[in-house]
């Protein structure tokens, strides 16, 4: 059943006798929920041709793909005997642009001190504020580039990262447009979201930083993306107890909506504020963290097809209770992972992440699969091109020296990555 045109028969890469070709699914589903998310379609003996374009053109057992193979002329050429091939991790949820590392922080926690006492004392975001505000932007590159080729290193070849250590609107632009420019220097692919409204910034309160965003940094926004400087594609709010509460959250993410930007935000992580239900209400694509999601909240989130992405990280650091992934999942929510690599979660490895959530959430493996591939990539946006490894999608997967995949998540520490490709390319 493979959609292939005779008359083209030069090929970028042939992979053939892969012990498991883990295709995700062959449906061309944006997601997948409910059992579905326990469900993951596995070739055995599989191949796969990328064409010269660096996308899928052919997946299926080796016999089934014979004809083509002894019929194409391949730039490069896989033997994956013994080898399993999945595609490419998706990282739903990062703050990759920053300065000014909080490892001593890391004691504060171990000895107690909560994520809103460091706040109070003037750590956390605050300290990552001043240190990144006091950074070049090319500064802010380099550091950004390394930690993208450390987490394509760790499996990862699309991830979502923000801007949100700014708070004024000179630094959230050099951010964005470190996060601009780095599209056309790294091998992973990113999507990118703005966060003016990560947290309150020092001597204004919440209604002159609300009115800020939604009055100055939106508009203005909005018009360096026209023109093609910038290129945000999500509005992101920390909406929390103390910071952006409800009313403020919904005026700035409207605004954003109104000006183009699809709605990807941070809720009930450290509190109840009723975030699901909001972003349900507004059309949200994702909400994150959720770990005091409420039940009506997981209804109207299944009824809108908002997908929770789950943070396992945040809860392992700051030592609370987990995300409800079980109750999100039975209750027909589709899940994502996403690793939240920032300076309080020091985290570049989707496979650690699909760990935390397997041990600390009570996923199953292939509800950890499913969320760090499809899924993650529906909640970019990202579901028709990145995900799963099907026809017409990018030749993105990696090769891991095992006969089965579930050693990725298995091996803890030091996955069996053998190497990573982007767009039918080794990069690793």
């Amino acid at each position: 059943n493979q959609s292939i045109n005779r008359m083209a028969n030069h090929y970028r890469l042939l992979i053939r006798n892969a012990s498991q070709l883990v295709v995700i699914q062959r449906s061309a589903a944006r997601f997948k929920r409910c059992s579905e998310m326990n469900e993951v379609e596995i070739i055995e003996n599989g191949s796969m041709i990328i064409g010269d374009d660096g996308n899928i053109v052919a997946v299926g057992t080796t016999d089934e793909l014979k004809e083509i193979i002894s019929d194409g002329i391949f730039f490069d050429e896989l033997d994956a005997t013994g080898k399993t091939i999945i595609p490419g991790l998706c990282d739903a949820h990062t703050h990759a642009v920053w300065s000014g590392d909080r490892v001593e922080e890391f004691a504060m926690k171990l000895a107690g001190a909560t994520y809103m006492d460091i706040h109070k004392m003037g750590g956390g975001i605050g300290f990552t504020v001043r240190h990144t505000r006091e950074s070049t932007e090319k500064e802010l590159l380099e550091l950004f580039l390394k930690r993208l080729e450390l987490m394509g290193r760790n499996g990862t070849t699309l991830v979502e990262t923000k801007s949100g250590y700014g708070l004024e609107f000179d630094t959230e632009l050099k951010m964005l447009k470190v996060i601009h420019n780095a599209t056309n220097k790294s091998k992973v692919d990113i999507v990118s979201t703005y966060l003016g409204a990560h947290s309150i910034p020092k001597d204004s309160t919440v209604k002159k930083a609300t009115l800020d965003i939604v009055e100055n940094q939106i508009p203005r926004l909005q018009k360096l993306k026209e023109s093609g400087e910038i290129s945000p594609e999500f509005i992101d709010v920390f909406c929390e107890k103390g910071v952006f509460e409800a009313d403020d959250t919904r005026k700035i993410l409207q605004a954003g909506k109104e000006a183009g930007f699809a709605i990807n935000f941070h809720g009930d992580e450290l509190h109840y504020t009723g975030a699901a239900e909001l972003g349900a209400e507004l059309d949200a694509v994702a909400i994150s963290h959720l770990e005091w999601v409420s039940d009506k909240g997981i209804s109207a989130m299944a009824e809108k097809d908002v997908i929770a992405v789950l943070l396992p990280t945040t809860a392992y650091i700051l030592r609370i209770e987990p995300p409800p992934a079980r109750k999100l999942i039975d209750n027909g929510v589709p899940v994502a992972l996403g690793s939240d690599f920032n300076p309080n979660a020091h985290c570049l490895s989707m496979p650690f992440v699909m760990n935390l959530a397997c041990v600390t959430m009570k996923m199953t493996l292939n509800e950890a699969l499913n969320a760090a591939t499809i899924n993650a990539a529906a909640s970019m946006n990202r579901s028709s091109t990145h995900g799963s490894l099907e026809v017409g999608k990018c030749g993105d997967f990696l090769v891991l020296n095992a006969p089965r995949w579930e050693h990725l998540v298995y091996q803890l520490v030091n996955p069996p990555i053998e190497c990573v490709y982007k767009n039918g390319i080794l990069i690793d």
